[in-house]
């Protein structure tokens, strides 16, 4: 029975990678010269009613590529600053044809009339600059009663996978910034938080594949750096959002940010509610034959399905309070408290050459989870001249828990739906709580002929503690299950230093002249 759950574990990942491996591959050209468009901005729509599926930055080339794709009809449109937008044909990614090509899109000039002159501020959607690439989530209405980590999905060069695991331009640990500051979260935990925070309380989305020593990067997985909304209209202002949406469940997405400004002080806060409910299918059929003769041996048919039921409240307070025409401190507090229900029913048949039914397995799993988070900062900003010389200093505590309860069933029936074995049932109760102490002063200055230092040092204490305790129901009575139960209790001290000098050669690039990082872990 274990070989056969193995298996049937092993088929359900299969199929996942099967049906998500298409890729759609173009170019771009302007359609009045035939110069290669740089950065333009590329949109994969679903064919069907032309959602937002995915977002896409032209390279030097004017080349574009969108991969991990699943089978269904898609659709290219591609915009740049003084062109008029671009529609490609519909392109069809199928298990057997998992490749699509746009071919070149003629990206055509606006032609401009100089007897009306109509100025427009907006925002571009995507912004390329020298060192990262910039979301401006507002820009787009697809965002509108999003998710922080739904915004990523979309963005360029970024992967999320069915795990909430973040990859950017196909590298794992990429690190997660707010307001410029680690998340000092990862996997389930950090997918949570964005999963909880609103795209209302975002501003932009800066990502950086080769960031300095400043952001704490290990390797050249890369740094996302999520800004927050921070008015700086003078007096009082704010607003408040609400969206619904309706598929077979309804989705509910409310906010309010409101904002006080004066000559010296800057009060800021916001709260986001959201409420959704969510279900999937899983149908998966598998036939046996005989390798040789090619004769039906038999048939392994399971049908599964799951909902979840997801409540979630975000909340953050700040203040900042100009002490100087140089000297600016700050703080803020923020969390969230989030819980959700989820349920899986499930039923696996067994069948003969005949297709007819020798046994049928059902499980079934309930699992109730709450996650609370609580953040404090504290900070300085001391600008020493015009020159670019700048102090900032930061204090920060993080608290974050997390409860999981689950219960896990499995019941046995033979051709004719009697019960022929003991039901299994197990049992799992899985907190989790991380505290995080952090301190860091970051230093810049410029010199002549364009070099820019950055310097700073940073000291940070983790303490973790996940008691994780499963019990397996035997004859009526709780035994706990040592083979799958952990206790696992982690402390972490990080001193650190760095220091680098960049020169910018022109618009487009610039040199790193030298760079150190000097870490010291204690475990």
């Amino acid at each position: 029975m274990k070989k056969f759950f193995s298996l049937l574990a092993a088929t359900v990942i299969v199929l996942s990678a099967s049906a998500q491996n298409g890729k759609i591959t173009g170019s771009i050209k302007d359609g009045g010269n035939q110069k290669t468009i740089d950065a333009a901005t590329i949109s994969l729509l679903n064919a069907s009613d032309s959602t937002l599926l995915k977002t896409a930055v032209t390279d030097s080339a004017g080349n574009f590529i969108f991969e991990n794709l699943q089978s269904k009809t898609y659709l290219i449109s591609a915009t740049s600053v003084g062109h008029a937008k671009v529609f490609s044909k519909l392109l069809e990614i199928t298990a057997i044809n998992a490749e699509a090509n746009a071919g070149v899109l003629q990206l055509v000039p606006v032609e401009k009339n100089m007897n009306e002159v109509t100025v427009t501020a907006t925002k571009p959607f995507i912004e390329r600059k020298l060192d990262k690439t910039i979301i401006n989530v507002d820009a787009s209405i697809s965002n509108v009663g999003a998710t922080a980590m739904e915004v990523l999905e979309k963005s360029p060069g970024i992967t999320v996978d069915k795990d909430g695991n973040i990859s950017l331009k196909g590298k794992q640990g990429v690190k997660i910034f707010i307001d410029g500051k680690p998340s000092y979260l990862s996997g389930s935990d950090l997918a949570n938080m964005l999963k909880n925070m609103s795209a209302a309380q975002l501003d932009q989305i800066e990502i950086m594949t080769n960031p300095s020593a400043k952001y704490d990067a290990a390797g050249n997985s890369g740094v996302i750096n999520i800004k927050t909304k921070k008015t700086k209209t003078v007096g009082f202002n704010g607003s408040i959002t609400s969206t619904y949406s309706q598929g077979r469940y309804a989705k509910f997405n409310e906010s309010i940010n409101l904002n006080y400004r004066n000559k010296n002080v800057n009060l800021f806060g916001n709260y986001t509610y959201r409420n959704s409910k969510g279900f999937n299918t899983l149908t998966i059929q598998r036939k046996f034959r005989d390798k040789d003769s090619k004769e039906l041996l038999s048939v392994f048919d399971q049908q599964a399905r799951f909902n979840n039921i997801n409540e979630s409240n975000n909340a953050k307070l700040g203040i900042d309070i100009t002490l100087s025409k140089k000297a600016t401190v700050g703080a803020v507090v923020s969390g969230y408290l989030s819980t959700e229900k989820f349920n899986n029913y499930n039923n696996t048949y067994l069948k003969n050459k005949n297709e007819v039914v020798d046994s049928r397995t059902f499980a079934n799993i309930d699992m109730k989870s709450k996650w609370e988070n609580f953040n404090g900062n504290v900070n300085l900003r001391h600008v020493f001249d015009s020159t670019g010389k700048e102090l900032t200093v930061d204090l920060d505590y993080i608290n974050y828990g997390s409860l999981n309860r689950q219960v896990m069933s499995n019941h046995y029936f033979d051709a004719n739906d009697i019960k022929m074995l003991p039901s299994d049932t197990l049992n799992g109760n899985i907190p989790s709580d991380i505290t995080i102490y952090s301190a860091k002063a970051d230093y810049s200055q410029n010199f002549k002929g364009d070099i820019k230092m950055e310097a700073g040092v940073k000291a940070s204490f983790v303490k973790t503690d996940n008691n994780a305790r499963y019990d397996s129901l035997i004859n009526g009575n709780l035994v706990m299950d040592a083979g799958r139960s952990n206790h696992f209790i982690y402390d972490e001290q990080i001193q650190a230093a760095y220091v680098n000098f960049n020169k910018q050669l022109n618009k487009k690039s610039n040199a790193l002249i030298m760079e150190t990082l000097i870490h010291s872990i204690s475990l």
